[in-house]
This record gives C-alpha cells, sequence and structure tokens, in this order.
C-alpha cells in the first residue's frame, strides 16, 4: 500500500538510532521522511520496523560515526531524498563503556565532523540539535582552553596538547571535556557555517535518562548516580519523552530565534553541585 502519496516531503535525519532520538523523531516527523543511520544493522531493522508500524516514512543507512566518508555518504543520501529539514546526533559511548581515546575519537571529534558535514547539506530554514549532556558543566576549563575546544579545525582537535595530555588521563574527564566541546563546537557553527547555510543548531544537555543504554551506566556505578539523583531538586530521573519534548521546542519554526545555546535538562543536578549539596568525583 502507499501511505503517504504527498509529494516533495522533507526530510529528519538521525545520526544513532537509540531510544532518546527515536522518541524526538516521533514528536517531529509527520509527514516527513525519517532517515536513521546507526552502525548497528540489527538496531536500524528494529526502529525502522517500530516506526514503519506506527505510520512513519523510514529509509535506513549503516553509518560509522567515526569514519568522515560515512558520515558525508550518509548526508548525501539524506539530501537526496529531499530537503534535510532537520538533523539530530545522539551517537555517543558513556565513560564506563569506553576507553578515553574512544570517548574522545566518538563523542568529541566525530561529533564535529557531522555538525561539518551537515552544515553542507541542511537545507534554509533548517535546524540541527546535538545530544550532548550535564557532565559538560561539570568541570570549568581555562578560557583558553575552552577558545581552543572552539575554533581548532575539526581535523586539529584529537592533536590540542590538552587533548593528548589531560583529556585522556580517564574515561570520566575524556566524557566531561568532549560534551563541554560539543556546547562549545555548536556555539561556533551557528555562528559560521550554519548560519551561512540559513540555518539554526544548538544543543541538549540531559541529566539521567533512563534508557536501555543507561543500565549499564547504571550497574558500573550505581552509588554516584543514587547521590545525584538524592541531591537533584526533582529527586528523580528523566525520560527519553521530556527530552523530545525540549528538542521539539528548540527545532520548531516557532524558535527561529533560538541558535547556539545548549539547554541543561537535568532536574537539578548542576545547580545542586554548584550550591556544594553534591560534590563530584570523575573517575
Amino acid at each position: 500500500m502507499e501511505f503517504n502519496l504527498n509529494e516533495d516531503k522533507e526530510v529528519v535525519a538521525l545520526l544513532g538510532a537509540g531510544s532518546m532520538g527515536t522518541a524526538i523523531i516521533k514528536r517531529i516527523s509527520t509527514n516527513r521522511i525519517i532517515f536513521l543511520g546507526d552502525i548497528s544493522e540489527e538496531n536500524l531493522e528494529t526502529r525502522a520496523k517500530e516506526l514503519r508500524y506506527n505510520g512513519y516514512i523510514v529509509e535506513t543507512q549503516i553509518v560509522d560515526d567515526m569514519d568522515s566518508e560515512s558520515v558525508e555518504e550518509f548526508a548525501k543520501k539524506a539530501s537526496a531524498l529531499g530537503k534535510v529539514k532537520y538533523f539530530i546526533d545522539t551517537a555517543g559511548a558513556s565513560p564506563n563503556q569506553a576507553s578515553p581515546e574512544h570517548i574522545i575519537n566518538l563523542d568529541l571529534v566525530a561529533t564535529s565532523v557531522a555538525i561539518d558535514i551537515f552544515a553542507k547539506y541542511i537545507a534554509k530554514g533548517g535546524a540541527g540539535l546535538i545530544i550532548s549532556s550535564q557532565t559538560g558543566y561539570m568541570m570549568d576549563l581555562p578560557s583558553e582552553i575552552e577558545q581552543q575546544l572552539a575554533l581548532t579545525p575539526t581535523d586539529e582537535l584529537k592533536d590540542l596538547d590538552f587533548i593528548k595530555n589531560d583529556a585522556t588521563v580517564n574515561s570520566g574527564v575524556a566524557y566531561v571535556v568532549a560534551k563541554r566541546a560539543n556546547h562549545l563546537r555548536v556555539r561556533t557553527a551557528a555562528a559560521t557555517t550554519w548560519a551561512d547555510a540559513g540555518a539554526r543548531i544548538n544543543s541538549i544537555s540531559p541529566g539521567i535518562i533512563v534508557t536501555p543504554l543507561a543500565y549499564d551506566e547504571f550497574e558500573a556505578a550505581g552509588e554516584g548516580y543514587q547521590e545525584m539523583i538524592n541531591s537533584s531538586a526533582a529527586k528523580r530521573v528523566g525520560t527519553s519523552e521530556e527530552i523530545a519534548r525540549v528538542a521539539e521546542f528548540l527545532l520548531n519554526d516557532d524558535s527561529s530565534f533560538i541558535t547556539g545555546i545548549d539547554l541543561l535538562v537535568d532536574g537539578g543536578v548542576i545547580a545542586s553541585i554548584a550550591s556544594g549539596r553534591y560534590s563530584l568525583e570523575l573517575q
């Protein structure tokens, strides 16, 4: 059966087809083509089936986030499907799942690569969204280091002395640095390449959000997460649907005056740290 006879449908490209990204695109993809990119073929098939059974139009492509050519091909295919209205990047590894080097390569460099590439394919009036993390607020970096993270060309990021000597001391520090870099790279792109394309880009920093992937973190560092929950204003974890509602707000055309910002959605964890109610130890 032909479910949608409309022509010239816009495209929503999602890199990293996890539960949070799926929750986001469900809110913004009616009468649009969803284009899923993920390194796992099994995950792509599962997500595509779920979305198609809910009436969405779905295309998929295997993408290696850490291979710039693979990401470029994903962006090209997205553009070939139609005008790329939205690009959402949720790909990343958590501290207890990966080495410091892998986190820098995926969460920092690969994210910056995707931002650079999709600036060339996003439609005028389109919007991008990077899913970062509350951890980007957990370390105060010197202003000169932040300037380097914000302005260094993507292919030179790994060669920064700070990245080679300080950011990779352990996975926790690498994750914090990568997520802070996400904020800074988004801010720079919003004023340069994405602005030149007539498009916007922002990021969201979720707090403790329960997803299947998050359970690996809870099993590895449950005590620390429980302390964060206990000290937070909300006194609870968040859900993917809550992040999806915020994402919809930032991507929507009604928010066309918002670009280059990070929106912290953490139930008050960072406020708790800043006020001294919770003492953070990065490991």
